[in-house]
């Protein structure tokens, strides 16, 4: 049977959720250029507190999300998940910085890291256990042999809904303003030794 599960997430003008190249390339290169993981916790703060009731993560109206707003939110961020030279490579500096963040806000939500050296079946079951529960999923792939998926190398983006049809397993990523979906057994097999992963959350 067929079964397809997308979580709510939201737009700021026609963009949905956040997007890095907000950040001027001029004065603001590192959020511009590597500002991924900052740009994935942020939408993840605001999903918190529109979807789960938490408060005290996004401190500007969350009823009138605008792009300004969340330019000075991603600076907050910033200082919790900088953009290193080498990026946020590694789930455990996602899980620090992140949970920094949460913990400095009072905010009782358990972060665990998953290695993409996990099987995909194990990883499909976690997947749809964690967007069942509500909670958008931040996947980090770093090399990756797939041509479709050039855009999204060295990248943090977000898992926010999945599908099967047949046989298939499909993911939808929420990177760039837009939702794309992808056959996930391509996404998760990088061919590639060194791994990403995913943040998992509890509530």
């Amino acid at each position: 049977m067929d079964i397809r599960k997308t979580l709510p997430h939201f737009y700021i003008e026609s963009s949905l959720g956040g997007q890095q190249k907000w950040y001027s390339r001029l004065t603001d290169f590192a959020m511009n250029v590597g500002g991924c993981a900052a740009i994935t916790a942020c939408d993840c703060a605001i999903c918190f507190e529109k979807y789960f009731g938490l408060r005290g993560l996004y401190p500007y109206d969350l009823q009138r999300l605008t792009r300004d707003d969340y330019l000075r939110f991603g600076k907050i961020m910033e200082q919790y998940l900088y953009p290193r030279w080498s990026g946020v490579d590694k789930l455990d500096i996602y899980l620090d910085g992140f949970g920094r963040f949460l913990k400095d806000r009072g905010a009782d939500i358990k972060l665990e890291g998953w290695s993409g050296e996990n099987d995909f079946a194990d990883t499909w079951q976690v997947i749809r256990k964690q967007i069942d529960a509500g909670y958008p999923i931040p996947c980090l792939v770093l090399k990756h042999q797939a041509e479709e998926l050039s855009d999204y190398v060295w990248h943090w983006f977000i898992l926010n809904g999945y599908e099967v049809r047949g046989d298939k397993s499909f993911v939808q990523v929420v990177s760039y303003g837009v939702g794309r979906w992808f056959d996930f057994v391509t996404l998760w097999d990088t061919g590639y030794q060194r791994k990403g992963g995913l943040i998992l959350f509890e509530l």
